[in-house]
């Protein structure tokens, strides 16, 4: 599958191009970039990669799929040119503003047989796949709830103002985990923590809260400006418990300068003192870490193209977090659930 990317910023750059280039069965056909400091980036980083000034250039040369991985509110129109060209579309999260705009976007690529993914690549994080495990293996018995943490000291990628928020942003990583892992959310409560910047009032935190079908429930918690560095699970079930606090593997591994193309089998896995714990009636007991592996949703999505099922993330499932997102924003402003 020849894919292209449109735009290099931090996404593009660390979660998009070095997980393209360890896929299998993937090949980069290009990069859209128009800044000169972006078009400079690209040919120190891809000195063979085809740059090219818009997304239209890039689809007159031909490509199978492209990623959009520009800033959020730029997405729409682009996802919908690609789609009118009848090139398949893996569009980064959130891939629209609201759960309406989303199945605008599912519709048309309904419509014009297009695969349309969407890149909640977390769903691929170490720990998140070791939970996973440890939840499918039944040793929790009856699970109850389960609390997620995501805490980053990173003020300057806060997305400012009324459209961004690190509610849309972490959020749409972390509702898309839960309802995986969980199911289906019937009702939504929220708590934003707002700040004031020039581009007007921004969430920089939050607590959310979803009851899912069948009565487990998750909370989640994230900022980025309280100068603190957490990435915890806690999960309890009438059997016991699982508590994993570690590290963002492969981000920090691709600002340290790693690419996973470099070595696929070693790739991904969390240090041995930071694997989780299982604690039941018969101990406790150390889970060892899976690997993490983002570079597995673009395999999976070539797969997808080339057999004709359905991506790694639906526009179904983005849709379905989208709502939550939704949810959320109406249950903190209003001081309510909001059952969905």
């Amino acid at each position: 599958m020849r894919i292209g990317v449109v735009g290099y910023g931090t996404g593009g750059k660390n979660f998009h191009v070095p997980f393209i280039q360890a896929a299998r069965r993937v090949e980069l056909a290009g990069v859209v970039a128009r800044a000169p400091a972006t078009i400079a980036a690209v040919k120190a980083d891809l000195p063979n990669t085809p740059i090219y000034p818009s997304l239209a250039a890039m689809l007159a040369v031909g490509v199978d799929a492209v990623t959009i991985t520009t800033p959020p509110d730029t997405r729409r129109e682009l996802v919908l040119e690609a789609i009118d060209a009848g090139v398949h579309v893996i569009a980064d999260k959130p891939f629209a503003p609201s759960a309406e705009a989303g199945r605008e976007l599912d519709e048309a690529a309904r419509k014009r047989g297009i695969v349309l993914g969407v890149f909640h690549n977390r769903r691929w994080d170490a720990d998140v796949l070791t939970l996973k495990k440890v939840l499918d293996s039944g040793a929790l018995g009856r699970l109850w709830r389960l609390h997620a943490r995501m805490e980053l000291d990173e003020p300057a990628t806060l997305e400012a103002g009324p459209t961004g928020g690190l509610l849309r942003d972490l959020g749409s990583h972390m509702v898309d985990q839960a309802l995986w892992l969980l199911g289906p959310a019937i009702a939504v409560s929220a708590q934003l923590d707002m700040i004031e910047l020039p581009e007007g009032a921004t969430d920089a935190g939050f607590v959310l809260t979803i009851i899912h079908e069948g009565g487990v429930h998750s909370h989640l918690s994230a900022s980025k400006v309280n100068r603190i560095a957490v990435k915890e699970y806690r999960a309890y079930g009438q059997g016991g418990s699982y508590v994993s606090s570690g590290t963002d593997v492969q981000a920090q591994a691709i600002f340290g300068g790693k690419r996973p193309a470099d070595d696929r089998a070693a790739w991904g896995y969390e240090r041995e003192e930071l694997w989780g714990t299982l604690r039941t009636a018969g101990g406790a007991e150390r889970i060892p870490s899976e690997q993490g592996r983002y570079h597995a949703y673009y395999e999976a999505f070539a797969a997808a193209v080339h057999d004709g099922g359905p991506p790694p993330v639906t526009a179904q499932e983005a849709i379905a977090t989208l709502a939550v997102l939704d949810a959320g924003r109406i249950s903190a402003a209003e001081n309510r659930t909001v059952t969905l």
